[in-house]
């Protein structure tokens, strides 16, 4: 073996060695949460009190920054406990998209086409956009000068070269919920204690191709934050977006191309129809 060959393979074997590290690091050795969709009848069953982590992931590079969403939360909501049930994107849309569909591609597409138009007492009419997230502001979804009694959405579209078995870290105040291609796989009404605080690592299954996950939070008072990350292997393998977008119309640039080759034709027709509205 030439000199060159020992070094390629020394150099190898201390990233493979580093990249194992850092997954650990990440607290995903520790998966508390796993067998999920949630069932039908679980739907807003929280996890057991003192089953909580309390992992710090401040030193994770991978929380997501970018969401695609509304331009504005939904505000007085009640407290979170009283509006977590209600399906605030039925509401808003007069039963035409709910939460569930949304976390689909074909919910995602009707984004395009229907509006979102709350009550003027909880907001009133929100346009679809993408906003950013500072993972380091315990502040991060206050929007609009109202901090407290709102709740708040961000759409992931998550692009995976094959069907994997991935973890998710979220970390919330106050509300979570979320779901990954129309099902719901967490549901926490307790809050993380830190803007990068992890409770529950979750096990979730990313399929081949396009999958689409909607985070819910709401709040009532104090710190509000919405944050999410990977494990890192999940984060080596799969694309996120939104990426470079930062409107509606570029969002739906960038992942216009691979959406067509995942619902083939019957997208293209769909499409073409979204644009002529």
């Amino acid at each position: 073996m030439t000199h060159f060959s020992k070094y390629l393979v020394s150099t190898l074997l201390i990233l493979t060695l580093f990249l194992s590290l850092l997954d650990k690091s990440l607290g995903q050795a520790e998966v508390n949460i796993k067998d999920g969709p949630l069932g039908e009848l679980e739907v807003m069953k929280v996890p057991q009190d003192g089953t909580q982590l309390n992992e710090d992931h401040s030193g994770a590079a991978t929380w997501i920054r970018k969401w695609y969403g509304l331009d504005g939360n939904y505000i007085n909501n009640g407290g979170f406990n009283a509006s977590a049930p209600i399906d605030l994107i039925a509401r808003g849309t007069n039963q035409r998209l709910f939460q569930e569909t949304l976390s689909t591609v074909n919910g995602l597409m009707k984004t395009q086409r229907i509006e979102m138009e709350w009550s003027q007492n909880n907001g009133g009419k929100r346009n679809w956009t993408v906003y950013e997230v500072d993972p380091g502001n315990q502040n991060n979804i206050i929007r609009n000068g109202v901090a407290t009694n709102f709740d708040t959405y961000g759409i992931l579209v998550i692009r995976a070269p094959d069907t994997i078995q991935s973890v998710m870290s979220p970390a919330h105040d106050d509300y979570a919920q979320i779901w990954i291609n129309g099902e719901k796989w967490y549901n926490n009404s307790r809050w993380t204690g830190a803007p990068q605080q992890v409770d529950y690592n979750v096990e979730v299954e990313l399929k081949k191709g396009v999958n689409v996950l909607l985070y819910r939070v709401g709040q009532s008072g104090g710190a509000a934050y919405m944050n999410l990350h990977f494990d890192a292997k999940t984060h080596r393998s799969v694309k996120l977006y939104p990426f470079n977008s930062n409107d509606q119309k570029s969002f739906f640039d960038e992942i216009h191309s691979f959406l067509d080759v995942e619902i083939g034709s019957k997208l293209t027709t769909t499409w073409a129809d979204l644009k002529l509205n």
